[in-house]
């Protein structure tokens, strides 16, 4: 899945996760500079298990993540 088909999946609006914090992506086509970023154009994908996962784990809006023990 890309970005937007992730948004869709966890029932959020489109560009709701541009600034998240996104898991590994499972797939990445295009070039990867050599820092290990990636460059514009080049894109990530999820499998469905990775995301589930991932959405299972993820703080709340608002959540205060500096409190937990």
């Amino acid at each position: 899945m890309n970005l937007g088909q992730v948004e869709q999946r966890l029932g959020l609006g489109r560009g709701a996760l541009s600034t998240a914090k996104m898991p590994t992506a499972d797939v990445v086509v295009g070039p990867v500079n050599e820092d290990g970023t990636l460059p514009r154009g080049t894109a990530r994908g999820w499998r469905t298990e990775t995301i589930d996962e991932w959405a299972a784990t993820r703080p709340g809006r608002g959540a205060r993540t500096d409190l937990r023990s």
